[in-house]
């Protein structure tokens, strides 16, 4: 389900908040294991 205009417009992963936005997995058009994978990264990194 895509609610954010950003996502509807160019997607989610062209948006400048795409790191900071807490609900692109929930009303952005990111599936769920592409967020977790990114977590995952995420944490490698640190």
């Amino acid at each position: 389900m895509t609610l954010c205009p950003v996502a509807i417009a160019v997607g989610c992963k062209k948006c400048p908040a795409f790191a900071l936005c807490p609900l692109k997995g929930v009303v952005g058009d990111v599936e769920k294991k592409e967020q977790e994978k990114k977590n995952k990264q995420d944490k490698a990194k640190q």
